[in-house]
């Protein structure tokens, strides 16, 4: 495979864990467009000039490959998008403003936990693998597994003491729960059970750091659990296998009656998972007030918000979506949105849905958002009950970054949740931004992406469930049966 200096990949091939492929570019180098392209050619006088321009940028290049290699390897090898350097005409007002980030997102920067990875597929002739060969594999054989169960669920205990017991007498692997759920009273009491209680490892969420030694993760309940599981690990994480045992079970598509076969498939690897995105977000308080520019068709010629200003109070990763409502207030909420530092629009109604591809079947399908498959890379933006009738859904680039303030003629605050979690208040002079994670959430599927996806579909959703249109008993004529 070829590697070109002059026009990169965009994304490097998944490689193992205990592998990396070397950037066929400087970190932080992307696409022009054109014009960009022209004014830096004519900025260089003579060949002999470019020649040493591109010198010196492998020179750059090779102290940020040094930089690179010495992090901790992990699969894909590649940082956030770095800032280019640029010079003085390229920060001229006459000239485009360059991007400093992929439209594509982030490359996925998981390492699968220590012990797992992804199957490459030797055959690719693609820079990007393609979604349907992606595939589980181990460089270790694994040995600390993550139980997380529902809360507050009874029915839950016996599978969930089989599926531990399984997991330590005759897979010897060490299990891993919550200090809850070991100190649950139907654990406590179950004298049976007492011999496997003594070997779980517990933890405290926000206490303890689990992150760097779990090779997978089961979950046992609905789409909540799984949701909570993603949220303890705000990095990297593990391959992720769910079990149906909740109300819904969108996002959970192996059965429990045969736990222990399947447990065994994703051991012996090759298993087919699906990278679900997931969103950056920050909350900064404090930006600033706004620095108001001339208009261009309601578009901002650059961001009249000082973003660089305030403070980070709170970063989250987030699976299925960020919800901007107007909290126990009775008026209309009013923010505005910004796409890549331009005002793109002002949103009055009762708030506004950031979500996920995977995130698209949940709050969003409620407010009339179209359902988008996990490996399609978009973030989608939903209006809940606009003012205006003609604000429809709309699907943006993965690789774009969102940022939401209140309006200042807002006439109250706005509240933001995060997958229904950590629900704050926003106030003038506060902004969420909102860009795609290069940390998604492997999920082990039952068959493949497709089937799994369109059988949640028909399955919780039921997906175009209609009565049948009957044949007509001759059909020699249709229009001489008609009264």
């Amino acid at each position: 495979m070829e590697n070109s200096e002059t026009n990169p990949p965009s994304r490097p091939l998944a490689v193992p864990d205990r592998a990396m492929l070397r950037p066929s570019a400087p970190l932080g180098q992307m696409s022009e467009s054109p014009r960009a392209s022209k004014h830096r050619e004519h900025s260089s006088k003579s060949p002999r000039k470019r020649r040493d321009g591109k010198r010196s940028q492998r020179r750059g290049g090779d102290h940020e490959q040094l930089l690179w290699e010495i992090e901790r390897r992990r699969l894909p090898g590649q940082h956030e998008h770095l800032e280019p350097c640029s010079s003085a005409s390229d920060t001229a007002e006459s000239s485009p403003k360059r991007r400093a980030h992929f439209l594509h997102g982030p490359y996925p920067a998981t390492h699968f936990g220590p012990k797992a990875c992804i199957l490459p597929n030797p055959t690719s002739v693609m820079h990007i693998q393609d979604p349907a060969s992606q595939r589980l594999t181990w460089n270790k054989p694994p040995v600390n597994v993550l139980v997380i169960r529902k809360i507050r669920d009874e029915s839950l205990a016996e599978p969930f003491k089989e599926l531990c017991r399984f997991l330590v007498e005759e897979k010897q692997m060490m299990v891993y729960v919550e200090r809850r759920v070991a100190d649950d009273a139907t654990l406590s009491k179950d004298e049976a059970f007492g011999s496997i209680r003594n070997q779980l490892c517990t933890f405290r969420e926000g206490y303890d750091d689990i992150s760097d030694c779990i090779d997978l993760i089961i979950c046992l309940g609905g789409d909540g659990t799984l949701l909570y599981a993603s949220s303890l690990f705000q990095g990297s994480v593990p391959p992720v296998m769910a079990f149906h045992l909740g109300s819904l079970g969108f996002l959970t598509p192996f059965k429990f009656e045969s736990y222990k076969t399947e447990v065994a498939k994703v051991f012996e690897g090759n298993a087919a998972i699906t990278l679900r995105s997931r969103l950056k977000v920050k909350v900064v308080k404090d930006i600033g007030g706004p620095q108001q520019q001339p208009e261009h068709n309601g578009l901002l010629p650059h961001g009249h918000t000082n973003t660089d200003a305030g403070r980070v109070t709170l970063q989250l990763q987030v699976l299925n979506e960020v919800v901007v409502d107007r909290g126990p207030s009775s008026y209309l909420s009013n923010v505005d949105l910004y796409l890549d530092g331009r005002l793109i629009t002002s949103v009055q109604g009762d708030g506004l849905i950031v979500s996920t591809p995977t995130g698209s079947t949940a709050y969003a399908a409620a407010a009339g958002a179209s359902m988008i498959h996990p490996n399609v890379p978009a973030i989608m933006v939903t209006p809940i009950c606009p003012h205006s009738l003609s604000f429809r859904p709309i699907v943006v680039p993965a690789g774009v970054e969102l940022m939401i303030t209140l309006s200042p003629d807002a006439r109250n605050t706005a509240w933001v949740s995060f997958d229904g979690r950590k629900r704050q208040e926003i106030q003038h002079g506060d902004c969420i931004k909102i860009t795609t994670s290069c940390y998604p959430v492997p999920s082990i599927c039952c068959h493949d992406l497709v089937y799994d996806w369109f059988e949640s579909l028909a399955q919780c959703l039921h997906w175009n469930v209609r009565k049948r249109q009957a044949r007509l008993a001759d059909t020699s004529d249709s229009s001489d049966t008609e009264n």
